[in-house]
């Protein structure tokens, strides 16, 4: 009883930037923010969802070095960063073109999946 009670009193402590955001919770944050217009603008969600973004890019980032320092095939072949651009419309687009039954998975799988479609190597 006592393990079961710190391991809860653990998971609580762990802040919610440490467990994935999945693509329906992304979802559901952003179309939330856009629905309240400008009001959205004080909104904790929009530093929230711009986080996990840049975490999910510099993973991926760090991920196609590693790659290529191990001498491995990369993911996908972007063109260098800050080349191609991924405005917040189309990152959208293709969020909300993920099956209703898929979108459990996290952002980084999904943004991971858009990269590889969108720049093969």
């Amino acid at each position: 009883m006592r393990k079961a009670m710190i391991a809860a009193l653990m998971l609580a402590l762990v802040p919610g930037s440490a467990q994935a955001m999945s693509v329906a919770e992304f979802l559901a944050k952003a179309n939330a923010l856009k629905a309240r217009g400008i009001l959205a603008m004080g909104s904790p969600d929009i530093k929230l969802l711009r986080t996990e973004m840049e975490g999910v890019s510099t993973a991926y980032h760090a991920d196609l070095d590693a790659a290529r320092k191990a001498g491995r095939a990369p993911h996908s072949c972007p063109p260098p960063k800050g080349k191609a651009k991924i405005g917040g419309k189309e990152l959208m687009a293709e969020f909300e073109a993920i099956p209703a039954a898929q979108r459990g998975m996290s952002v980084k799988s999904a943004f991971y999946a858009m990269m590889k479609k969108r720049f093969p190597c």
